[in-house]
């Protein structure tokens, strides 16, 4: 079905289409168009249920009001929620969102870039991939950066937390909790978040005379589907029997490790202590519970959407980069209680 068109209603108003798309931007008064005719034009756009082409608006404006928000998988509770917070805030100020997941490829985040320009977005929030950096700075238009940045990249906006100190602030909590021989199932990517979560890891073991040597290091690719993860898991539990506590990188692999554990035989939280980066649902209802770092999910969102509608608001002056770390809470729950000292059977 053919669109209803600025000429469709110029022709049922007895006007010329430049009159017509004058009162639809809010320029009638500034064109001297008498209140009768941007009355009578309003009315014949609502009864014939007229809605704007984006992209010809955007030609016409240079504004498209809408924002492109690329994150790492949609599906993520973590990213999930900062997605609607994100929409929640845009709508305040007249925006639309339009998603994209990268699935933390670096062809798919270029294709969904080039969507984005062609959609004309009017700004960006960006959870990149890693080798995404020039394609981030050719950008033409306002971008910020969520849960990671690029250190190369020095004029650029970004919202993350600080991860390392997550990572330092939850094996510091095992480790007074009396847990020994610590161990931590991350993933193999070079990107800086979760670098920094392993070096505060690290650094907190050392800081408290523990074993940090690689075999207390488990990566796990990326692209492993939850049964691939599962199983490395439980075979590096296996060949680690000395182990009697870990810390997950992210929130899906510390649920992937709860059915690795399990699978095994053992019961967190007194065979094993446990803490996971980032919360989940499944975490505070599973028995026993699993402490924590969590994100202020909240906040990110609100940080974002503050940040950008910022620069595109005043995007012909010269402003310093933004750059915001947000601070974590750590959740404690029963999966890191008190470590009853034992040699995994």
């Amino acid at each position: 079905m053919k669109g209803i068109s600025i000429k469709d209603i110029a022709q049922e108003a007895g006007v010329s289409p430049t009159t017509v798309s004058f009162v639809l931007n809010g320029k009638g008064k500034e064109k001297r168009i008498s209140e009768q005719v941007s009355k009578r034009i309003l009315k014949i756009a609502g009864k014939l249920k007229y809605k704007p082409n984006q992209l010809a608006r955007g030609l016409r404006t240079g504004k498209t009001k809408t924002i492109g928000l690329i994150v790492e998988d949609i599906a993520n509770i973590f990213f999930a929620n900062v997605a609607k917070v994100v929409e929640d805030e845009a709508d305040k100020f007249g925006y639309k969102v339009l998603f994209g997941s990268t699935e933390d490829n670096e062809e798919k985040a270029k294709g969904l870039l080039e969507v984005l320009r062609y959609r004309q977005v009017d700004g960006y929030i960006i959870t990149p991939t890693l080798n995404l950096d020039k394609e981030i700075a050719a950008l033409q238009k306002p971008v910020v950066l969520m849960d990671r940045y690029f250190p190369n990249i020095a004029d650029s906006n970004y919202v993350v937390v600080d991860n390392f100190q997550g990572a330092y602030t939850a094996v510091s909590h095992l480790v007074e909790q009396g847990y020994k021989k610590i161990g931590i199932i991350t993933t193999t990517s070079a990107q800086i978040q979760m670098q920094q979560r392993l070096d505060g890891f690290v650094d907190a073991l050392q800081k408290h005379d523990l074993p940090a040597g690689k075999n207390v290091i488990k990566r796990l690719p990326f692209d492993l589907d939850r049964a691939g993860f599962i199983q490395e898991i439980t075979q590096y539990l296996q060949q680690n029997k000395d182990l009697d506590a870990l810390f997950f990188a992210t929130n899906y692999l510390g649920i992937c490790g709860i059915e690795s554990i399990r699978s095994i035989g053992l019961h967190i939280g007194t065979d094993i202590g446990m803490v996971s980066f980032d919360d989940h649902d499944i975490f505070r209802l599973h028995s026993p519970s699993i402490t924590c770092v969590a994100q202020p999910v909240e906040e990110i969102g609100r940080r974002l959407i503050h940040m950008l509608i910022a620069e595109l608001e005043h995007s012909t002056e010269a402003s310093a980069p933004q750059h915001v770390v947000l601070s974590l809470e750590l959740r404690k729950r029963e999966s890191s209680m008190p470590a009853v000292h034992h040699v995994n059977a």
